[in-house]
């Protein structure tokens, strides 16, 4: 099949690769443009164009969809399909109804669960024990087309955000071409997703970074791992931000009150919750580099009694 491909992040390269080492044709990438990034703000391209320019595919970086700015681009290679992961921007109506197979899309979760801009870091969050790859056909919602393939993918304890996006990532290349090939062949029939069964992972606010720990220690456990590496969660000790990389968890009984540091044995750092407690292994304090906690607690002269808190005071 003839594709145009559009995406922009590393998730996106990752399927972009898979469908450069397939039996599909990638006639050309479509990509946000290049973007200062560093302390020297240097101008730096995507992923997906380092990737496309890697295999001498052609790339368009236009600053907007709008006004018809890609249709001679349509015109001119007339693709089959236009796959789109993570592209960044909203397609408007000349892209979506161009022809052919339509828009393709390879979203990060099992539609119509977690549709919008955050689906692998909310499963995190909200203690799922699996998601999955969903491709579908675009339509102008947000997330709402019909349904062509899934593939379901388990998250482990050990999973966060990184392992799962990479994960991820690496089904949806797969699955992406095992459901090019069916659909040339006829053998896919669209599924309407069940609009009742939805809900919106929105994108990841700092609100959402903020620890609780009134909340009980698996909900903190699941936020934690979510939101690692980046953008990390994060509280207060003694008035400076301490954000946190990795922990554990224990269901037990604690006599301390909430966010206050019961425990310091094997180098973690337990803090009390309002249900069990939370073991500090990897921390970034602020202005610091990413460490273990046994060198924060040396670094820092953490003591039993003190307070992790949802405010600099």
């Amino acid at each position: 099949m003839k594709v145009i491909f559009m995406g922009t992040p590393d998730l996106a390269k990752v399927v972009l690769e898979a469908l450069i080492n397939s039996d599909n044709e990638v006639q050309a990438v479509v990509t946000q443009p290049d973007k200062p990034k560093g302390r020297g703000y240097e101008l730096t391209p995507p992923p997906v164009k380092v990737c496309a320019l890697e295999h001498g595919i052609e790339v368009y970086q236009p600053t907007t969809l709008k006004n018809g700015e890609m249709q001679p681009i349509i015109d001119q290679y007339k693709p089959d399909a236009i796959i789109v992961v993570a592209y960044g921007k909203i397609l408007p109506p000349y892209v979506l109804e161009f022809g052919g197979y339509g828009c393709i899309n390879v979203h990060g979760s099992l539609l119509p669960e977690y549709r919008g801009a955050a689906p692998i870091q909310r499963a995190i969050i909200d203690g799922k024990t699996k998601t999955g790859i969903t491709i579908m056909k675009m339509d102008d919602g947000i997330d709402t087309g019909d349904m062509l393939t899934k593939a379901e993918v388990e998250i482990k304890p050990e999973d966060n955000f990184e392992t799962m996006h990479d994960k991820l990532a690496e089904a949806g290349g797969k699955l992406l071409v095992e459901t090019l090939e069916m659909l040339e062949k006829g053998e896919i029939t669209p599924e309407k997703q069940d609009n009742s069964l939805s809900n919106y992972a929105k994108k990841i606010e700092k609100s959402d970074c903020l620890l609780d720990f009134s909340e009980d220690a698996y909900s903190i456990w699941c936020r934690i791992r979510g939101l690692s590496p980046i953008p990390l969660a994060f509280a207060y000790l003694n008035g400076k931000m301490v954000k946190f990389i990795s922990a554990e968890y224990s269901e037990k009984d604690h006599n301390g009150a909430e966010g206050e540091v019961v425990s310091l044995e094997g180098g973690k750092i337990e803090i009390a919750c309002g249900k069990g407690s939370i073991l500090l292994t990897r921390l970034l304090p602020e202005g610091k580099g990413r460490m273990d906690s046994l060198g924060f607690i040396n670094g820092r002269r953490v003591s039993v009694g003190d307070i992790f808190k949802s405010t600099k005071e």
